[in-house]
């Protein structure tokens, strides 16, 4: 994975602007006679510490960056706001890049300009970093060609944003942990989430039923009819599955195998007490902060398995070169309309609020997708 060049380890207590750039420490007419192939300038989201990101990001300037040989410098079009992101500048997230550093780990872009090895991209192609990289919370990215992948431009540019975190985890949690067949069930909580989204609908179109739990909250009766037109069968809130017989409610669907959970506590408790005999429950998130508990009885009579799923570690492995491949299916689905989840677009200049609303701070929101 390429690191990102508009290096931030010039940053000081002060003279920021000065020190974020190495070329900036250089300012002679033959330098710059010489540096004829540069970036334009860039603005970016910074962090010089980890902690709260409301408090701890700002936008700043910075200067362009020389592109080397194999370089291509990307205008970037959108990038989301993931959770992970957020964990990453509060510093809990288990990989993370040093401080001070550039937010953002996904993202589109349009290729403005290439370095003079570069052979496989074109001005205008549009790109995404895959495997996903550091830093794409910025105007303008320099990173090596082998970074980037070419895309279909007819697709929507949020999807291509927001395309290798979320929907690749739902596909890769789908079909790494049990195998499937046509009329099988999933249970998962965290449905209105933009994985659980996608789940819903990989779901439908492999001819697997899926029941679905989300939390109590105001305007979850709309949020139930929104993943119904999404293809759910069954939606429950969690105070609705405070029954004896839980697995009555299945009516004529089979018990599941597969379960999904982001939440953590009573939330994962009730995916596993609706799993089938030697059923697995796969954890990718814990929303909730709270520890998932297990009965004895589960272990020792349902025979359940608890797994967990980490998509950066996936990339990691031999597994990450059907990455790109994966992406354009994923994709593929996107432009034919047969997955679709929401999100909210907004500029750039009001990233602030945006990262308000990713940080629960403003109620319920869509996923936030900054448009550069």
């Amino acid at each position: 994975m390429a690191v990102l060049r508009p290096t931030l380890k010039f940053i000081g207590a002060s003279s920021l602007h000065c020190r974020l750039h190495p070329l900036s420490r250089i300012r002679s007419s033959a330098f710059r006679a010489f540096a004829t192939n540069l970036s334009p300038p860039s603005k970016a989201v910074v962090y010089e510490q980890q902690g709260p990101p409301d408090q701890v990001t700002r936008v700043i300037d910075l200067p362009p960056v020389e592109l080397r040989a194999n370089d291509v410098c990307v205008k970037m079009l959108a990038a989301p706001i993931n959770p992970s992101d957020i964990n990453r500048i509060e510093g809990v997230y288990p990989v993370r890049p040093p401080v001070p550093a550039i937010g953002g780990y996904e993202g589109v872009g349009e290729v403005y300009s290439l370095g003079s090895g570069v052979s496989n991209l074109s001005v205008g192609d549009w790109v995404i970093p895959s495997p996903p990289s550091f830093g794409t919370w910025q105007t303008y990215v320099v990173k090596e060609e082998t970074v980037w992948h070419k895309i279909d431009k007819s697709v929507p540019m949020e999807y291509a944003a927001t395309v290798s975190v979320n929907p690749l985890t739902a596909l890769r949690m789908l079909e790494d942990f049990v195998k499937l067949n046509p009329g099988d069930t999933i249970i998962q909580n965290g449905a209105t989430s933009m994985v659980g989204q996608c789940i819903i609908q990989l779901a439908r179109a492999q001819g697997l039923h899926n029941v679905n739990i989300i939390r109590d909250r105001v305007g979850s009766e709309e949020a139930k009819e929104k993943l119904k037109n999404l293809g759910a069968d069954q939606i429950y809130t969690e105070s609705e599955l405070e029954v004896k017989n839980i697995k009555g409610l299945l009516g004529d669907l089979p018990e599941p195998l597969l379960g999904f959970n982001c939440v953590g506590g009573n939330a994962a408790s009730l995916v596993l007490k609706f799993l089938r005999q030697g059923g697995t429950m796969v954890t990718y998130g814990g929303m909730s902060k709270k520890p998932i508990t297990v009965s004895t009885s589960s272990f020792i009579f349902k025979d359940l398995a608890l797994r967990g799923f980490w998509l950066q570690k996936w990339m990691n492995s031999e597994n990450s070169k059907d990455c790109r491949r994966m992406i354009d299916y994923i994709l593929s689905l996107v432009k034919n309309g047969k997955l679709k989840y929401e999100m909210e677009l907004v500029p750039f200049e009001d990233f602030k609020g945006a990262l308000d609303k990713a940080l629960g701070k403003l109620g319920s929101h869509p996923k936030q997708v900054i448009k550069f």
